[in-house]
């Protein structure tokens, strides 16, 4: 049998929701916490009684024999040195998104990956939800037919409290959320995207050579099919509340995100013609509940399915783990989550061209 795990999770504003599903799972052994805010780091520990702590990556990793994996859940411009840390160290690496923000970064971790030949896992949450299995499950069953078209949406109001780093980036830089489940469903890479920025931030919201998008919007070719996703993504000044949602149409049954949070999502039915000379196909239309899944994850960690993003908290802990048990790739390895991240990024240079098509690289073909 495989050696227990011993897990490292680093950043506790965040990710204080994993240490204790990482405690509870069957297969870890001991998990450690690293938190530069001293405070934070032993309120954290207290509360779940966890005695390892560390106050930097540095230190942890300095201390070799701590950890067998590292789960990163810190501020975006730190991911991509940290997570070539972490995989030098020849520590397991699973990190929150986006993997990177830059095209030469992400072949450098890429790169770090297979020289390391430890795992790495992007912790994306939006392809662990419940919205996101009851989906999948219709698509399985072919209940959607053939897909037609797909859409993902992302809003969220940034201004206030959050950190600056926020207003210099795109926000197709962070996009994954919407995109993600979209190919994950669809099972295709991105191969062009045409995108446009959408009005201007205001002087006191823009950094010097920082993004000067508050909203911007894009069309995804999939590659090797006909079909495409339409995503659109804003930080400031748009006037929407709350939501990380996404849509699928299928030539028989479609897919449709709720427009209010507290409200059910829609799942349409295309009837067939009744009689010939018919004007157009009746749509029904139903409110539907997509249900938590704790049946697929251990008993052990099941009490975590119903909490935030969707309950996929316990599901991305249960992949991460058990991808490093049984020796093999995670779901979202290192390729996918190039795969998704990339698009993004290069949306962001399509807008910076007024819509120009910019191909997205194919890093298996690498």
């Amino acid at each position: 049998m495989p050696a227990p795990i011993r897990l490292a999770v680093v950043g506790l504003h965040f990710g204080s929701a994993f240490a204790p599903i990482y405690q509870q799972h069957p297969d870890v052994e001991k998990v450690i916490l690293c938190e530069r805010d001293e405070k934070l780091l032993h309120e954290v520990g207290n509360r779940f009684g966890i005695e390892d702590r560390f106050r930097s990556l540095e230190e942890l990793l300095a201390a070799d024999t701590a950890c067998d994996a590292v789960h990163l859940v810190t501020p975006v411009p730190l991911h991509v040195e940290q997570t070539l840390a972490v995989l030098s160290a020849g520590k397991h690496c699973a990190c929150a998104v986006p993997m990177a923000t830059d095209l030469d970064d992400l072949r450098r971790i890429l790169a770090a990956q297979r020289q390391s030949g430890k795992n790495y896992m992007m912790m994306e949450t939006a392809v662990y939800s419940r919205e996101f299995f009851f989906v999948q499950d219709l698509l399985a069953r072919g209940e959607l037919g053939s897909l037609t078209f797909l859409r993902g949406t992302y809003h969220q109001d940034l201004e206030g409290g959050y950190a600056p780093y926020w207003r210099a980036q795109p926000p197709m830089h962070y996009v994954t959320h919407a995109l993600s489940p979209l190919l994950a469903l669809a099972q295709k890479r991105v191969a062009t995207v045409s995108c446009l920025g959408s009005g201007r931030l205001r002087p006191d919201i823009q950094q010097p050579n920082g993004n000067v998008f508050p909203l911007q919007t894009a069309i995804f070719q999939l590659a090797d099919t006909d079909v495409c996703a339409e995503v659109t993504r804003s930080w400031f000044q748009t006037a929407r509340a709350y939501t990380e949602a996404f849509s699928v149409y299928g030539d028989k049954r479609g897919f449709e995100w709720q427009q209010l949070e507290h409200e059910d999502p829609v799942l349409f039915t295309l009837e067939p013609l009744q009689q010939p000379g018919q004007h157009g196909r009746r749509v029904t239309a139903e409110r539907v509940q997509p249900p938590f899944r704790p049946d697929l994850v251990p008993m052990e960690i099941a009490s975590f399915a119903d909490g935030g993003h969707g309950g996929s908290h316990p599901h991305l802990v249960h992949e991460f783990v058990r991808s490093i048990v049984e020796e093999r790739p995670a779901a979202i390895d290192a390729l996918t989550a190039a795969d998704w991240t990339a698009p993004g990024i290069c949306a962001h240079e399509s807008a910076l061209q007024s819509g120009q098509p910019v191909g997205v690289p194919d890093f298996r073909a690498a």
